[in-house]
């Protein structure tokens, strides 16, 4: 995609230590001689609602569920245009800004610019600028507030950043040619993603018969006498478990209440141990950057967290049914929002974090969570604790832990090489977009020999014979 690509014949010094040197022919300029902020509002709210997504700029409200936080008029709210450059003035810094490419309304805590007449500045370029790694440096110094997640971008300070600009027909260039590689990158990304849900729901099926009881699994050894556990039908005698969406189960098994297989843990923080978080993928981790790379503001009393002891288990209140669950590795603190359980003599905690995991739990999970609105339905110990469970005798439930563990080991590490390919090719993106926007690379020529694509085109990229066949082999 960047072979033969050059820089610039001739540059000269910016004197921005965010930009570097800058090819002599671009003109930087303020903000303000570009962009004029306008605040025009809807007379009835009935326009399209768009809003400020961090990772793809303005987007039409339609595409994320709102509920929570549903006005019951949007009239009086900000209007916007294609072509405007719209920024969420709390999270600028973390990419809360762009250039919409749609008509509608926005919220009133939002900033809108235009460009004006004279500018010859095509939105597009804006957007690709604005957006990039180096530019963030110009939001984080102008942006203003006491504590870093409450950081206000004024107005006044954003109309005075420094905006380096090529001419019109270069700008024209560098969208083309960034348009053709996103779509590339794009069809990459869905084809690693396509092959992960996958594996995904290879390991999901595992998993929901090992643990349901649908298979059997045999310990085996082979001659030198190493053991090892295979999945097959199940020949054991079943019984109607008197669960729906759990059937028949093996004869010996039990159901049985949460209560009867974990306790309540509440207890303060202890000084001293990590605070750790549960993660959606990877279970219970010690994260210590938040989402956009900073050192995470943790609370100074320790005892306002809630105490975890290895194997407890603890869940995200409002996100359990996503499978926000977790086995504790170590002792540490959590978000007083979680709960946390102990496992009680004979529950082995890595068998039930599978079971909580399995998509007809997760289904169970939502259907008993409580909330005013459907998204942020909270399940409490209480509901927890009165939910029906298998119950098995704990030889089995480490048995099964181990075949499972064993079973879907190169699932999992098939999954993490191309979750990494996939954040790799996103890092691609974004030094290439920063090269190219701010004039260390010259893609006129790139640019000039692409072929013709409707804008509205995307590059589909299926997943190959090999990455298919290497699923099932799998």
């Amino acid at each position: 995609m960047i072979e033969g690509l050059q820089p610039y014949a001739e540059y000269k010094e910016s004197g921005l230590p965010w930009l570097g040197r800058v090819p002599s022919h671009w003109v930087t300029k303020r903000g303000k001689s570009y962009l004029t902020c306008i605040d025009q509002r809807s007379k009835g709210g009935k326009e399209e609602l768009l809003t400020v997504s961090s990772a793809r700029g303005i987007v039409p409200r339609r595409t994320a569920k709102v509920t929570m936080f549903k006005a019951a008029s949007y009239a009086g709210y900000k209007l916007c245009w294609p072509g405007d450059l719209v920024i969420n003035s709390l999270w600028a810094w973390g990419g809360g800004l762009g250039v919409s490419q749609h008509h509608g309304i926005i919220s009133t805590a939002y900033s809108v610019y235009r460009s004006r007449p004279s500018a010859h500045i095509n939105p597009r370029f804006l957007h690709e600028l604005v957006r990039s790694r180096p530019f963030n440096w110009e939001l984080h110094v102008r942006s203003k507030g006491v504590w870093i997640s409450r950081l206000q971008l004024t107005d006044v300070s954003f109309l005075d950043a420094p905006i380096p600009l090529p001419p019109p027909d270069e700008q024209a260039a560098i969208v083309r040619f960034l348009d053709h590689a996103n779509r590339k990158i794009d069809g990459f990304i869905r084809a690693k993603r396509k092959l992960i849900a996958l594996l995904g729901e290879q390991k999901q099926a595992i998993i929901h018969r090992a643990v349901t009881g649908k298979d059997e699994v045999r310990m085996m050894k082979d001659e030198s006498g190493t053991s090892s556990f295979i999945l097959q039908p199940s020949s054991l005698p079943k019984k109607p478990s008197g669960i729906p969406w759990l059937g028949d189960i093996p004869k010996h098994w039990q159901i049985v209440r949460n209560m009867a297989l974990f306790s309540h843990r509440v207890e303060p923080g202890v000084v001293g141990l990590p605070v750790l978080q549960v993660s959606l993928r990877s279970g219970i981790t010690a994260e210590e950057l938040d989402q956009f790379g900073r050192p995470k503001r943790l609370i100074a009393d320790a005892t306002k967290y809630k105490l975890l002891r290895k194997d407890d288990l603890a869940y995200n209140t409002m996100r359990m049914w996503q499978g926000a669950v977790g086995v504790a590795p170590t002792d540490g603190l959590v978000s007083p929002a979680y709960v946390v359980i102990k496992p009680r003599a004979n529950t082995v905690p890595e068998f039930y974090d599978f079971v909580f995991h399995t998509e007809v739990y997760k289904q169970q999970v939502n259907r008993q969570s409580t909330g005013i609105v459907s998204d942020r339905n909270r399940l409490y110990w209480d509901s927890f604790k009165q939910m029906p469970n298998l119950n098995l005798p704990r030889n089995e439930q480490k048995e099964i832990v181990a075949f499972i563990m064993s079973e879907t080991s190169l699932l999992n590490t098939a999954i993490a090489r191309t979750e990494r390919e996939i954040a790799l090719m996103q890092e691609y993106r974004t030094r290439l977009t920063a090269d190219v926007v701010t004039g260390k690379l010259d893609v006129r020529p790139a640019a000039a020999n692409l072929p013709d694509v409707p804008e509205d085109t995307a590059i589909e990229i299926a997943p190959t014979e090999e990455q298919l066949e290497e699923a099932e082999e799998l």
